[in-house]
């Protein structure tokens, strides 16, 4: 049943950010913006962790849920380390994505020629 409360709430996520792209004709980075702010609200309130035990990849895949590692780290570190624990955090969690994601981005990009 995990397979496909994954495949639903994952699926659940990616129509209603079509629906932003095509009914509200908002850019890709309003939406991803919004996004990552959803997934840190709704880590404000600890229903994005229940959400991740529900649906597992389904919900800790989607970009919403940078937003929730961004916040996450936050507070973790910042309970331990005070203000400065807020910025270690917010890099702790989240630098193997972002590393991840700047290096592909370079290898794809040396590999195939960009148009435009």
């Amino acid at each position: 049943m995990i397979f496909l409360y994954a495949f639903l709430v994952g699926g659940i996520i990616c129509v209603v950010g079509q629906l932003l792209l095509d009914v509200f004709k908002l850019t890709p980075a309003h939406v991803i913006v919004s996004f990552t702010v959803i997934g840190a609200a709704l880590d404000v309130f600890s229903i994005y962790d229940k959400l991740i035990e529900f649906a597992g990849a389904g919900a800790s895949v989607p970009i919403t849920s940078f937003g929730h590692s961004l916040l996450h780290g936050a507070m973790a570190e910042g309970h331990e380390h005070g203000y400065i624990g807020i910025l270690m955090g917010v890099f702790k969690l989240t630098s193997a994505g972002i590393t991840s994601a700047i290096l592909f981005g370079f290898i794809v990009a040396l590999i195939f020629k960009p148009k435009g």
